[in-house]
């Protein structure tokens, strides 16, 4: 929920041009106000205000990641130029979705029944922890001999790695106790968790 935050935060650090962050708290009845609704019909943070373009709303957390990119990340620092780079531009769109409509989904789905639902269905349970773990396979095989998720030879750090990151961080609360099962998966979460923007888009939202 807080993926979209992260990102522009993790922005702001890799850019100078003043770019400033202001996180709101919002509680979940926020998202219900009809404000909020004008902003994101969904009702869900995260959603973006664009005050330097004439108050441009996006939501969903993969569509405010691209967004930033294409408008403010002009040295493509964290993306690849879709002209001059198509193939890479791709491929942060294949692993950006894949986290978007795969991971992220499936891994909460099976938050939600391992941790919040007042019924309890072995048959719910094991479905979505199961299959949070074949994504985390998927992620195991693209890691081989990379250090990143998109780009040529090792890849570099990109929005697919902020969009898929911070669910993989949150793997013990979803049933998963380690990643000892996935390594190159381990590792990478270790990488971006050790990067300096990351740390600081990680204290948003923290009291």
């Amino acid at each position: 929920m807080l993926r979209g935050l992260i990102f522009r935060k993790i922005f702001k650090r890799s850019h100078s041009d003043g770019h400033k962050l202001r996180a709101r708290e919002l509680i979940y009845l926020f998202q219900q106000q009809p404000w909020f609704i004008e902003i994101n019909p969904n009702g869900r943070i995260p959603a973006l205000i664009d005050r330097r373009r004439g108050n441009f709303a996006v939501f969903e957390t993969a569509a405010i990641m691209l967004y930033l990119a294409h408008n403010y990340d002009k040295d493509f620092k964290l993306w690849y130029d879709p002209v001059k780079n198509p193939n890479e531009y791709s491929e942060i769109l294949q692993w950006t979705f894949f986290a978007h409509g795969g991971v992220g989904p499936m891994q909460g789905q099976s938050n939600h029944f391992n941790r919040f639902a007042k019924e309890d269905i072995p048959y719910a349970k094991k479905r979505y922890l199961d299959e949070t773990k074949r994504l985390y396979g998927v992620l195991e095989i693209r890691l081989k001999d990379r250090d990143w998720l998109a780009g040529p030879g090792r890849g570099k750090f990109t929005i697919a790695d902020i969009k898929a990151f911070p669910w993989v961080r949150g793997h013990a609360f979803t049933g998963i106790e380690t990643l000892d099962e996935f390594p190159n998966v381990k590792a990478w979460l270790a990488r971006a968790l050790a990067r300096p923007a990351v740390q600081k888009g990680l204290e948003v939202g923290k009291a």
